[in-house]
C-alpha cells in the first residue's frame, strides 16, 4: 500500500457520497412534481454502490481473514443510479392538470413516490459519511506531518 492510499479510498468514498447528495437533493426537489418529460409522476432515484477491486492488489498481509481474496479494499464506486418504480399515492383533485380522465381513478392525481422524511434520513446518512472521509483524509495528513518530524 503506498502512502497516499488511504487518502485516495477517502476521495472515492467523498466522490460517491457527493453524488449521493445530489441525488437526494433531486429528489427533494421534485417531491411535487406530477409531470416530467417521461410522462407520469416523478419516480424518486436512488445511489448503488460497489467497491473498487483490484485483481492484482499490492499489498498482503496474513491478518486478512481468509475470505477476502482480493486483499485490502480500493475505495468506493458508484455502479448505477436507478429509479424508484414503486407507485406514488394517489391524491383526489379532480381539477389538477394532470388528473386521471377516466377510469375508476377518474379525478385523482398520481403524487410522487419521495418520502421527504426518508430522504432526509438518507440526506444526513449522505453527510455524515462524507464527514467521515473527511476525517480519514485529515488524519492521514496528520500522519504524514508527524513522520516528516520524526525523518526531519
Amino acid at each position: 500500500m503506498g502512502i497516499f492510499s488511504s487518502i485516495n479510498i477517502a476521495s472515492t468514498g467523498l466522490s460517491a457520497e457527493r453524488l449521493r447528495t445530489d441525488v437526494i437533493s433531486n429528489n427533494i426537489a421534485n417531491a411535487s412534481t406530477t409531470r416530467t418529460q417521461e410522462g407520469g409522476a416523478f419516480k424518486r432515484s436512488r445511489v448503488v454502490f460497489q467497491p473498487v477491486s483490484d485483481s492484482n492488489p499490492t499489498f498482503r498481509t496474513p491478518y486478512l481473514p481468509s475470505n477476502l481474496d482480493n486483499g485490502p479494499g480500493k475505495g468506493v464506486k458508484v455502479r448505477e443510479i436507478v429509479k424508484d418504480t414503486s407507485e406514488g399515492k394517489l391524491v383526489y383533485d379532480p381539477d389538477h392538470p394532470d388528473a386521471i380522465k377516466s377510469g375508476p381513478n377518474a379525478g385523482y392525481v398520481e403524487m410522487p413516490n419521495v418520502n421527504i422524511v426518508n430522504e432526509m434520513v438518507d440526506l444526513i446518512s449522505a453527510s455524515r459519511a462524507y464527514e467521515a472521509n473527511t476525517t480519514v483524509i485529515e488524519g492521514s495528513k496528520e500522519m504524514f506531518s508527524a513522520a516528516l518530524e520524526i525523518a526531519r
